[in-house]
Order: C-alpha cells, then sequence, then structure tokens
C-alpha cells in the first residue's frame, strides 16, 4: 500500500503525518529515507520482497520528490510499490498534478492538505534582498526558511539575490560589500540551482549552505 502525505498546509499536513506514523510503525519494521539518502538499490529491495529478518516493513519517505532524479524512478516504481506486501509512506510538499496523478492511478491513499487562498500569505522576496543587501546573515537565512516554509520556488529566491546583487553592482553599492564580493556572489548564484541538479544534490540543502557561506 502506498500512503501520500503532501501540500502546502505544513502545519495540518505534520499534524495528520505524524497521528498516521505513531500507528503504522507500532511493533513493525521501519526504513526512513531522506532526500540525502536516497539509495536507488536500497529501494528497490524493500518492494521487491520480504527482509530476512521480517515479514512486512514500513518504508518512509520524506521530501524525496524534490529531487528530480527521485521523482522521476520513484514514478517509474509505484506500480511494483503498489503490490508489495510492505507499505511506502511519502511526506512531501505542494506536488504538482501529474505527480499526484500517478500516484492515484496506483491507488495510493493521498492525504492532500492545501492552504485556502484567504489563508495563503505571499512572501515579500524583498525582505531576503534587502537582509543581503545589508549583509545581514541571521535575517538572510531566517527569510529564506520562512519562504521555504511557505512554498516559494527557488528559481524565484535566486532570481531576486540575483537581481539585488546586479543592482548593487550596477549602483556601485559597497557600502557593505566590495565590487569583487558581488560580482563573486552574482556569478556563483546564477550556475548554483543548475550545478546542484547535474551533481544530484538537495536544492534547499545547496541553496541554505550557500547563503551561509556567502559572506
Amino acid at each position: 500500500m502506498i500512503y501520500l502525505f503532501a501540500g502546502d498546509d505544513v502545519t495540518t499536513r505534520h499534524k495528520a503525518y505524524e497521528k498516521f506514523i505513531a500507528n503504522a510503525t507500532d511493533g513493525v519494521e521501519t526504513f526512513f529515507i531522506g532526500r540525502n539518502d536516497f539509495d536507488k538499490v536500497q529501494i528497490e529491495s524493500l518492494y521487491s520482497g520480504a527482509g530476512l529478518f521480517f515479514a512486512k516493513c514500513n518504508v518512509v519517505f520524506t521530501q524525496v520528490l524534490e529531487r528530480e532524479d527521485a521523482t522521476e524512478f520513484i514514478l517509474e516504481k509505484l506500480e511494483a510499490m503498489a503490490k508489495s506486501a510492505n507499505d511506502f509512506i511519502f511526506l512531501e510538499s505542494k506536488l504538482k498534478k501529474s505527480i499526484l496523478d500517478a500516484f492515484k492511478k496506483n491507488r495510493a491513499e493521498l492525504n492532500i492538505y492545501d492552504l485556502s487562498k484567504d489563508k495563503k500569505e505571499k512572501f515579500d522576496n524583498f525582505l531576503l534582498a534587502n537582509a543581503f543587501g545589508n549583509r545581514d546573515k541571521v535575517n538572510l537565512w531566517i527569510y529564506f526558511r520562512q519562504a521555504m516554509d511557505r512554498g516559494v520556488g527557488m528559481e524565484e529566491l535566486v532570481g531576486v539575490l540575483f537581481w539585488k546583487s546586479k543592482d548593487m553592482i550596477l549602483k556601485k553599492n559597497l557600502s557593505k560589500f566590495s565590487m569583487q564580493e558581488l560580482q563573486d556572489f552574482s556569478s556563483k548564484i546564477s550556475y548554483m540551482l543548475p550545478e546542484s541538479r547535474s551533481d544530484g544534490f538537495d536544492d534547499e540543502a545547496r541553496f541554505e549552505q550557500f547563503l551561509l557561506e556567502a559572506f
């Protein structure tokens, strides 16, 4: 059986997932697989049959569908997971309709928690840009985490920081940074996401590390 917990209502989604997982993992061998320890060989072994020391197990995936290579692999294996004696549980953010349709096609139990339009707060990306311009590392990280919690796309955040660094270069705003620092920042951030995805790394973790090491 496949269970999916997804959506941009983070609080409600996590409460439902935690209630479910507390019961589902009670007395059952459970494997937790995150974005950064995604192993195709291990996963194939978990849906292909029973283990040496257990008749049935649970496999809990956390945010693995944020990686393009992992998403492609999982979607190809959903049918096999659905037929497996083991249970597969996914905890994800908001997903594309095509991905939800693939889970639905394979008879997954869908638990989708989306914020209603009147509850969604649009994040002000310029808070992030201004924190960078002020060389304020603490608030830069805080606003980044707030943006992630509200489901802001990584490309959107990269774009506003690239614009801010270029704007400071053009205006020769060097009160907080040297020209070289700004040029290095704009150069690195422009190819960070493509490079991260090419190497198979987690976008969010790479971007967070980049911000913490930016200055």
